[in-house]
Order: structure tokens, then C-alpha cells, then sequence
């Protein structure tokens, strides 16, 4: 994700490589992002920032996926 470091973008991809999801992510810039919040998109494939409104699709959402490798 490290085309992400700008904090630019509104929409994200992430994969189940990704997980445990928060934002902002590892690559975004941390001067001028929100506190770190966990966002639980394993049951949807989907998620929403409640700080920023980034949105969170994960690219290769399965609903029977475990979570763990």
C-alpha cells in the first residue's frame, strides 16, 4: 500500500495480508492523521473510517475466510 502515503486517496484496496486493519494504515503520513482506530472488515469486505471517512474494500474478500493464515 505504499501509494497510500499521502493520505490523499478516499478509497483504499487492502488484502487479508493487510489484517488486521486500521487507519490510518502503516504507509500513511502520521503528522497530520487522526488516532489510530482498528476497523473491522473481515465479515463484509467492506469498512468506513469513522474519523477520516476512508473507505476500505478488501480486494480478495472470501465470507468463509477464517482470518487466519
Amino acid at each position: 500500500m505504499s501509494e497510500n502515503s499521502t493520505n490523499s486517496k478516499s478509497h483504499y484496496e487492502v488484502t487479508y495480508d493487510d489484517l488486521p486493519l486500521h487507519c490510518p494504515t502503516p504507509d500513511m503520513s502520521k503528522w497530520n492523521s487522526h488516532p489510530r482506530v482498528f476497523l473491522p472488515i473481515e465479515a463484509t469486505g467492506k469498512a468506513k473510517c469513522p474519523y477520516c471517512g476512508a473507505e476500505y474494500t478488501l480486494k480478495d474478500f472470501d465470507p468463509s475466510h477464517s482470518g487466519h493464515h
